[in-house]
């Protein structure tokens, strides 16, 4: 009966336990993907809007340059001697002096960066066409023969009042065009566009057309106006300057409009064919031409919903002529949605399922507390430290589950602490094994050196030299007890010491190296640097690595800069900077990790930087590093002053014994 009641009972609570789960499941999970997708929503529409704004002063700079070249050319024109010189017998007829300016134009016409259709011409004190040449999109050159007068365009006029240059983006009338045999490419055929205007913004458009114009004034040494040179970049039918920003700049599609009419772009039509002759929408003109103001949003573009920016052009007088425009299509980015959208919808319910069927055995483990303790006893059995249980309430399953976990706890500790106590006595071994099998030959190099030293009479050469081999070989030995203690806990054998004297003495120990023959090394030592608490003898093994670093960087050619100086009261700081080949960027971060190095195989250990790290670091300093690839290399490294506090107490970090 009991058997029975508790099976009952049982299945029952796991029918429960397993719809609740679901339940909170899924109330969680559409919750969660209905505020993501609200989220990501909103996200994406203002990574558009600044992609768009983005795109917009993209453009603008675009703009801009091509606009500045456009003035240099016809400023370059004024300040050539070729042209001054030459202007007024050509506008007196003089041919030879007409083929020397159009000499020059061709000259500075030739050398236009981005092609397009330029036009470059030298106009007398009238505005009268005297010469000039045409630059088609492709490349293509043509004299103007037929001359004409430009003085009524209001720009010339401007500049030939004024004597000052002007530039501006400016309509240049048909009759202009016509002088310049421009006026059939000018000419755009207006089409019907949806929710456009009634009437064109410019009567003009579709004849007249529209350019970038800078044109200086030309004056003769009495400071008399000759005339002027005028360049100018026309857009209509020309592709290059719009094609060429969505190109660089990565832009969707880009619009130059002469009032409402697009005269150049790389909006499509539904045949493909570019939307030329087609015109923006009313809400677009009314926002940018008629109040000077940029258009920000949504805006139906020739047959399509673009996520937009319309800029105004103006004429050298401030008067909106044009319009810029840089847009991405909407469809695109809803889209984007969408599919977030359709695959936050499909996680949610893979996440319920998921749920449900996770419920399942969750409810079948929550019956069955005992069995899971006994699982997890027979998992610690076979060596899962890691094994917990779930206390169930607060009964006596709890206490024991408590209990259990408290057990398996404790037993997790102690291994930990058995495996790092056995892990340092191996380092221990290891570094006592290799410290006997190296000071067994650098003793006997000591023991002969020294006996060469005592038997070498007074004054010979050879004693300092045996010197040099004894005081290093004992250095080496420090160095191998260094690695002793670096296997236990270092100690900072701390003392008072010159740093200056530090680093005459390391330089001292490796200029009689063949590497550091043509190696220059230069001090700059900070005046009244403060002495400082450290080990002299691990500071010297930082420097001696740091130098010989530097020396390998540069192939033994080039300089050495030792430089010091004290940061405020507590700290100094060195630096070693050479003049080598740099290290690349993506191994700065790789530096001070053992065992990393970039010499050929048998030239490093890659433990150099390592161990310079440690020994700074037990000083409690820091060294970074800076470099530049073909110019050199800077190690800084800043230490304490001080290693003990007052009254001689030790700081922690590493035993320091001063």
């Amino acid at each position: 009966m009991e058997r029975f009641f508790f099976s009952v009972l049982g299945g029952r609570l796991r029918v429960v336990l397993i719809a609740s789960f679901s339940l909170v499941a899924a109330i969680t999970v559409g919750l969660n993907a209905l505020v993501s997708s609200r989220v990501i929503t909103s996200y994406l529409e203002g990574a558009m809007a600044e992609r768009v704004a983005r795109d917009m002063n993209l453009a603008t700079v675009f703009y801009q340059l091509k606009q500045d070249e456009i003035t240099a050319i016809s400023h370059r024109l004024v300040l050539d001697p070729g042209v001054t010189g030459n202007l007024i017998p050509a506008s007196q007829g003089d041919r030879q002096a007409m083929q020397a300016i159009e000499q020059q134009i061709a000259n500075k016409i030739t050398v236009l960066a981005l092609g397009g259709t330029h036009v470059i011409a030298v106009l007398d004190a009238q505005g009268n066409l005297l010469v000039g040449r045409v630059l088609s999109p492709a490349g293509e050159q043509t004299a103007i023969l037929n001359g004409g007068s430009w003085g009524d365009l209001p720009i010339v006029a401007e500049v030939l009042a004024s004597a000052e240059s002007r530039s501006g983006t400016e309509v240049i009338p048909v009759e202009f065009l016509r002088q310049i045999n421009l006026e059939e490419q000018a000419h755009i055929e207006l089409q019907p566009t949806e929710r456009a205007a009634p009437e064109p913004y410019d009567s003009r458009e579709g004849s007249a057309g529209l350019a970038i114009v800078g044109i200086s004034p030309v004056i003769d040494e009495n400071g008399t106006l000759i005339g002027a040179a005028l360049a100018a970049y026309m857009f209509n039918n020309d592709f290059t300057l719009v094609d060429r920003i969505k190109e660089a700049a990565g832009i969707d599609t880009v619009t130059l409009f002469f009032g409402d009419l697009r005269i150049s772009t790389n909006v499509r039509n539904e045949d493909g064919t570019r939307a030329v002759g087609t015109r923006i929408s009313r809400e677009v003109y009314d926002v940018v031409l008629i109040q000077n103001r940029d258009y920000v949003g949504r805006a139906y573009v020739v047959n399509d919903w673009y996520i937009s920016r319309y800029a105004p052009l103006h004429d050298h007088a401030g008067h909106v002529t044009g319009i810029l425009y840089v847009g991405a299509r909407e469809a695109d980015f809803l889209e984007l949605v969408k599919t977030f959208n359709s695959r936050a919808i499909l996680i949610a319910l893979v996440c319920i399922a998921l749920a449900g069927l996770i419920a399942m055995p969750i409810a079948h483990l929550i019956t069955r507390p005992v069995a899971e303790l006994v699982e997890a006893n027979r998992q610690l059995a076979h060596g899962n430290l890691s094994v917990r249980v779930r206390p169930y309430g607060k009964g006596e399953l709890a206490v024991l589950g408590q209990s259990f976990n408290a057990m398996a706890e404790t037993l997790h500790k102690t291994q930990q602490e058995l495996l790092h106590k056995e892990k340092l006595a191996s380092m221990g071994q290891l570094a006592a094994g290799v410290a006997h099998e190296i000071n067994n030959p650098l003793g006997t190099i000591l023991l002969f050196s020294e006996a060469m030293h005592r038997e070498a009479p007074e004054g010979s050469p050879q004693r300092n030299d045996l010197n040099m081999i004894i005081k290093e070989t004992t250095r080496c030995k420090n160095i191998v007890a260094d690695l002793l203690n670096f296997a236990r806990q270092q100690e900072v054998l701390a003392q008072e010491m010159d740093v200056h004297a530090l680093l005459e003495r390391a330089v001292e120990a490796v200029s009689h190296q063949p590497i550091f023959e043509q190696v220059q090394i230069v001090r700059q030592f900070a005046p009244g640097l403060p002495t400082i608490q450290a080990d002299p003898d691990q500071l010297h093994q930082v420097l001696i690595n740091l130098l010989n670093n530097a020396a390998d960087a540069m192939d033994g050619k080039g300089t050495i800069t030792l430089a010091t100086r004290a940061v405020d009261n507590n700290w100094v700081e060195i630096r070693v900077t050479d003049t080598g080949r740099g290290i690349p960027e993506e191994n700065l971060g790789k530096l001070f990790t053992p065992f990393f190095t970039t010499k050929p195989p048998g030239k490093g250990t890659g433990l150099g930087l390592s161990i310079v790290y440690g020994i700074v670091k037990m000083h409690r300093g820091q060294i970074t590093v800076q470099s530049q690839v073909g110019k050199g290399t800077t190690f800084t490294i800043t230490l304490p002053v001080r290693l003990l506090r007052e009254g001689g107490e030790a700081r922690p970090a590493a035993d320091v014994i001063g």
